[in-house]
């Protein structure tokens, strides 16, 4: 049954691989939720026994949504690409995982759709969210990660390698070590681990990004702070010149902090500045955009 106690019929599953937890949630095709889990992934935990787990939990919360499931969508980091999740490689087991033929073979479900999680994200604002009725739109995730996501023909684009939008390794100088060093520098300078990993080594202390907004009120911090913003704003203003959204839609749990350099910077840079706004989905955005996966599947 739904919220309001109607009958499903026809469901759809979601599941968001996280780097901590997995979450998973049944909703009709219309999107209305039905039931939500969660899981902790260990550390000791390989990436197979995580889809094991993954999988027996799936069953149980298919097996009490009452209907038909006709389609399932997942998020996960990384990209997928030729079957396999690429750009993974600080989860072990991860890197080169064939995460779709895994989820087919042990749903039993007849279309699944994989995606990384800020595409998902992006396509939950599509369908529901900020940039739904967009034609050509930005979507921004700024949080434990850096990335976005083009939309184009209404649609998120995947590029040639399903690594479009991974502005994490955007380079902030020329000489800057990039990719091939195993560096992503625009996410290690301004998502929220990066910003973690500078604010502890400038306090000398161990500090969470959450942390650091709180402690703004320090010159050094807002320095800290403001340089961060600085540089996401220059990447996504040029994003937005290159691209000449309608829209651009920010997202993750640093949008609101950084929404103000983003605006600032879009409106210097772009010839002609779309409206800047947080999303819709920000605790759960790649959890609704699985089951948006899922939707788009049926």
């Amino acid at each position: 049954m739904t919220m309001d106690g109607t009958s499903v019929g026809e469901f759809v599953l979601g599941i968001d691989f996280g780097g901590t937890k997995v979450a998973l949630a049944t909703a009709s095709v219309t999107g209305e939720p039905v039931q939500r889990t969660r899981l902790a992934t260990r550390a000791a935990d390989g990436a197979k026994e995580v889809v094991r787990r993954v999988l027996d939990a799936a069953h149980d919360l298919v097996a009490g949504t009452p209907g038909r499931l006709v389609a399932a969508g997942v998020s996960t980091f990384g990209v997928v690409r030729d079957g396999r999740v690429r750009l993974a490689p600080n989860v072990p087991g991860w890197e080169d995982l064939p995460l779709p033929a895994l989820l087919e073979d042990g749903l039993g479900v007849p279309a699944v759709h994989v995606d990384n999680d800020v595409n998902a994200a992006a396509v939950a604002e599509l369908r529901w969210g900020r940039l739904r009725g967009t034609d050509v739109g930005l979507y921004v995730n700024l949080g434990t990660g850096t990335g976005a996501a083009i939309v184009v023909g209404g649609k998120v684009v995947p590029g040639t390698h399903g690594a479009a939008g991974e502005i994490g390794y955007l380079l902030r100088d020329p000489a800057e070590p990039g990719y091939a060093d195993g560096r992503a520098p625009l996410e290690e300078y301004t998502s929220g681990s990066g910003l973690a990993a500078r604010g502890s080594a400038l306090l000398g202390e161990r500090v969470t990004a959450e942390e650091l907004f709180a402690r703004r009120g320090e010159p050094a911090v807002a320095a800290l702070l403001d340089d961060a913003g600085a540089a996401v704003g220059m990447a996504v203003a040029n994003l937005t010149v290159f691209l000449d959204p309608e829209r651009v839609v920010v997202g993750g749990g640093m949008a609101e902090v950084f929404l103000p350099a983003l605006r600032a910077a879009i409106t210097r840079a772009a010839p002609f500045p779309p409206p800047v706004e947080a999303a819709r989905f920000v605790d759960d955005a790649a959890l609704i955009g699985a089951l948006a996966l899922g939707v788009q599947a049926t």
